[in-house]
């Protein structure tokens, strides 16, 4: 149902051309589109065939993907064409993001109206910003028109991020000035959220939001409470917007780490690496306050949030794959489940099994 298994994989292009990948065989259980530099996170653009993927490495940008032909090409490539500042709402924003720079991590996509989306990307390339993109869509391939920036408080690095309908943008940080990914692993507080509003000179802390590694970020459809990943908990903590300072609920992953979440066909999806893999000696481990990286390959885990429940349940999970690592995100395209990652050199589309839940 909607699934199809790749003969020819195609990869990233130059000056926005898709072009064949080469040497991206199929996995056990994982499809691949070869040449996007660690993408992170993939958000899809609703109705529509297109799924954004972001970058995170220097110059690796944002890439729009055609998950019909299973290719992808630079989006971003700082052309007059796709700059239209918008002083007014952004006064404090320097200029347009380099391309040749641009590093992009978290992805935040919200409908502004038919034929008009707002992208905002976290940004490591250059200055630690969240850039915010207009995505225009109709016939043929969507447009992108850089608008603005907003600057990270100084110290801060920004990790995912989310925003309310009324323009409120939230932004994690995963470790704060003075702490380490040894910290949270061991289950010490690192992070928080931060929040912009229009009309707002700068981002301020959330009080309460200090987390153990804060992750991925959400907000809820009714506009009032949004979700957070606490890494090092490997767990989802739901807060209240109007008051942040104690948690409505914390609902752990059941047996892996997850990373970024997003609403995605209608679902609250989540995805991330095996928590307990043999293969890797099991549980991450620190040793002499330093943190694994993680670059033994282990299993992976996309689940859903059921909010009525509050649990996650898994709806596809698969062994350590060679050529796959990392898993840090999951978006739905007509039924097919796309997986991102901090660490590989491609996108990867999960080829169906008998307990997927997802189709």
């Amino acid at each position: 149902m909607g699934w199809f298994a790749a003969a020819l994989l195609l990869g990233l292009g130059s000056a926005g051309q898709a072009q064949p990948a080469t040497d991206c065989a199929a996995g056990t259980r994982l499809d691949y589109v070869c040449g996007p530099q660690k993408p992170e996170d993939v958000i899809a653009i609703p109705h529509s065939k297109w799924l954004i993927a972001s970058g995170f490495a220097p110059g690796a940008g944002l890439k729009l993907v055609d998950t019909h032909a299973r290719n992808s090409r630079f989006w971003y490539r700082g052309d007059p064409t796709q700059i239209d500042p918008d002083r007014r709402a952004f006064p404090d924003c320097p200029g347009p993001v380099d391309p040749a720079a641009f590093n992009a991590r978290g992805l935040s996509l919200r409908r502004l109206s038919a034929d008009r989306s707002r992208l905002l990307v976290v940004n490591h390339g250059g200055r630690e910003s969240i850039e915010i993109f207009d995505v225009r869509t109709g016939r043929g391939a969507p447009r992108l028109t850089w608008r603005g920036c907003l600057l990270m408080p100084s110290g801060q690095v920004g990790n995912s991020v989310a925003s309310f309908a009324d323009g409120t943008i939230l932004v994690t940080v995963l470790t704060r000035p003075g702490t380490t990914i040894a910290d949270f692993v061991q289950g010490r507080i690192t992070g928080g959220v931060w929040q912009w509003r229009p009309g707002d000179k700068e981002f301020m802390l959330l009080p309460g939001t200090e987390l153990p590694g804060n992750n991925g970020i959400e907000t809820d459809l009714d506009q009032r409470r949004f979700y957070v990943v606490a890494f090092g908990w490997h767990s989802v903590v739901v807060f209240d917007r109007a008051d942040t300072r104690t948690p409505l609920a914390r609902i752990e992953a059941p047996g892996f780490m997850p990373d970024n979440i997003h609403w995605t066909g209608g679902r609250l999806l989540l995805a991330g690496m095996r928590l307990d893999e043999p293969a890797c000696g099991g549980l991450r481990k620190v040793i002499d306050g330093v943190a694994d990286p993680m670059t033994c390959h282990r299993g992976w885990v996309v689940g859903e949030v059921d909010l009525k429940r509050q649990s996650i349940e898994t709806l596809a999970e698969g062994a350590p794959e060679p050529d796959f690592n990392g898993l840090s995100s999951a978006a739905l395209v007509n039924h097919a489940l796309w997986l991102g990652s901090y660490q590989s050199d491609r996108l990867a589309v999960v080829r169906p099994g008998p307990a997927d839940t997802h189709r």
